[in-house]
């Protein structure tokens, strides 16, 4: 009996995409029917999404990468940009501030999306860079249809557009109006500046690499760097209520961002998953994983009211651990973290009822160093702060913008997957430089992004805010191998959700494949899903909520109170809000060709053939 989808998972020998827009999706499909490879669609979707989900990332922003080329050993490409050096926790709190503000220049990292797309495309594509930015320029110049969620964002930020961020205005206002869902919107300016990069690149000769150097060049040092350091240098009103210039400089712009990295990897019966550092949320899907180890594929089942109680309390382990221990400065390396013992040890927390404490570990035997901020927060005091965060931590509704007047926001991210006939496959999850941000860099079209956020004013924490250091972002692609063969790209938006409901897809479809050797996709995506609160919010408040677990509606009320009995505080939201999932695979035996992209949210597909 097939199992009701709400569209099939795609299935073919040529190539397949997913991603969170139509438009990106499109664009990738394209590419690989004219002959590009799946590095040379990502890039050219990668830029797509920066001109068609603007709300949720741009150039300014960040793109964590996971490719396996040919089917080779999976890696990392890093296109997390670190804080500039003049972005010390001291500086920061000699402003008054307790956290870093979620909006304006002092939450801005060095920009890594861009440099991370170039640096794909030059040592793993094969077209040129023209032909990869056609369509984005194209969509900027054009015009494409304004989501609905992009405008609620920007009425959101209107006041502070017009009253404090006036460049932001002239993009983001066009005529003095909030751009109605649908309507034609064009970005002139970020046209004019991908114009003026591609002819710069191409001034360098016809050596496809060498014009990818020269934009490199003109985006690090050039034009595009110049104008990006007189907006990051200007003070502007941000979420602390007051304006501040930010610390970026020339020099910062001019450093390489982006660097190719191993995965972490963690087996699972015959399955390994592979992700990013400790830089990442990444390592905390692996820990989920490890407290599943005598567990069998065949035996998940989603509606297993014990298992599911399993996995809520594994996730809440996991991040715990996330939250005391992940960070560029990590006192602990993660191979600690993985250690087979260390994992026992944490599975023996878990008890019949909810745990309502917050229980990192002590890798090594070492303790956790807390922020005051969280000590304070778990003790249960109510925590005034000046430099308020914001971020993307979740969708629950989609229809409804979740950016307050100031710009913090509770929005998104994008994701992307491809794959193509020759098995290169690509997971990406770019973010940041949301348009309601930073202003817009009036000579660019686009704003710096707000990453620092993500980062603590405490001295001595493994995510404190440190001049040359990466924060601990919670973009977190996927990749996963059946028999050592790279099979399956997968990911979401959701800030501290990514690794809970990209955890969760992969326990569905691996369980799916153990019992009928099938991979499917878009079943494991339209099944029920669900999250915890129960850790340290990435963005502001930086909240906790013990025992919470979050349904949707569609799980059917016999497991909320399955789950309320074993101790859990369950709310039950709406049905079809929980993730923006999206993937592609491919069979290692077959060479079978798969995708499947989520309803959730109204605008993510899947094509190939």
């Amino acid at each position: 009996m097939t199992t009701f989808t709400t569209r099939p998972t795609l299935a073919g020998t040529f190539g397949m995409a997913a991603s969170t827009h139509w438009s990106a999706t499109a664009t990738a499909m394209s590419v690989l029917e004219r002959g590009g490879n799946a590095v040379d669609a990502a890039c050219a979707a990668g830029f797509v999404l920066q001109v068609v989900e603007p709300h949720l990332n741009g150039p300014g922003g960040d793109a964590p990468i996971i490719v396996s080329v040919r089917g080779e050993r999976p890696r990392v490409l890093c296109g997390q940009g670190v804080a500039p050096a003049g972005a010390s926790a001291e500086h920061y709190r000699g402003l008054g501030l307790d956290l870093v503000p979620g909006t304006g220049p002092l939450a801005a990292a060095v920009p890594g999306a861009v440099e991370a797309w170039l640096v794909l495309l030059r040592d793993h594509g094969s077209w040129p860079l023209r032909d990869v930015l056609d369509h984005a320029i194209g969509l900027a110049e054009r015009g494409h249809p304004f989501l609905e969620r992009a405008s609620g964002t920007v009425a959101s930020v209107r006041d502070l557009f017009t009253e404090h961020w006036p460049t932001s205005a002239q993009v983001w206002l066009p005529g003095g109006a909030v751009p109605a869902p649908g309507r034609l919107f064009t970005n002139p300016a970020l046209a004019a500046t991908w114009q003026r990069v591609l002819r710069e690149a191409e001034a360098a000769g016809a050596d496809r690499e060498a014009q990818i150097e020269a934009a490199l060049r003109t985006w690090k040092t050039g034009f595009v760097a110049e104008a990006m350091v007189r907006t990051a240098q200007t003070p502007a009103m941000d979420s602390s209520g007051e304006p501040h210039a930010g610390t970026m400089t020339a020099d910062d712009l001019a450093a390489p961002q982006a660097r190719w990295e191993d995965t972490v990897d963690e087996r699972w019966g015959d399955w390994t998953v592979h992700k990013a550092g400790a830089w990442s949320q990444g390592p905390a899907f692996l820990q989920q994983l490890q407290l599943l180890n005598d567990v069998a594929p065949q035996d998940i089942s989603d509606f297993d009211p014990d298992l599911m109680h399993r996995l809520v309390e594994g996730t809440k382990l996991a991040l715990a651990d996330r939250d005391a221990w992940f960070g560029d400065a990590a006192p602990v390396d993660v191979a600690a973290l993985l250690d087979p013992g260390y994992a026992r040890a944490r599975a023996g927390l878990i008890g019949e009822k909810a745990s309502g404490e917050w229980r990192p570990g002590q890798p090594y035997g070492r303790e956790a160093q807390l922020p005051a901020h969280v000590r304070r927060l778990l003790s249960g005091d109510v925590v005034p702060v000046r430099g308020e965060g914001a971020g993307e931590p979740t969708v629950q509704d989609h229809a409804a913008p979740r950016v307050d007047r100031v710009g913090r926001t509770a929005g998104d991210t994008c994701h992307l997957d491809v794959v193509d006939r020759w098995g290169t496959m690509v997971s990406a999850t770019p973010s940041g430089g949301w348009l309601q941000s930073n202003p817009v860099v009036p000579e660019l079209g686009f704003p710096l992004g707000t990453r620092l956020q993500m980062t603590w004013l405490d001295e001595g924490l493994p995510n404190t805010l440190t001049p040359g250091r990466r924060p601990r972002t919670t973009l977190s692609p996927s990749m996963a191998s059946l028999g050592g063969v790279p099979t399956m790209a997968f990911g979401t938006p959701g800030g501290d959700q990514q690794d809970q409901w990209s955890f969760h897809l992969f326990l569905r479809v691996a369980a799916g494949h153990a019992r009928t050797g099938e991979l499917d996709l878009q079943g494991g995506i339209d099944a029920p899903d669900w999250h915890t609160d129960a850790l340290i919010g990435s963005f502001w408040p930086r909240a906790y909520v013990p025992r919470s677990v979050v349904l949707e509606a569609n799980h059917g009320p016999g497991v909320a109170a399955a789950l309320r009995a074993r101790g859990h505080q369950v709310s039950v939201g709406p049905a079809w809000s929980e993730g923006r999932l999206s993937a592609v695979a491919r069979d290692p035996e077959t060479g079978m060709l798969y995708a499947g992209a989520n309803p959730r949210g109204m605008q993510g597909y899947a094509a190939g053939r």
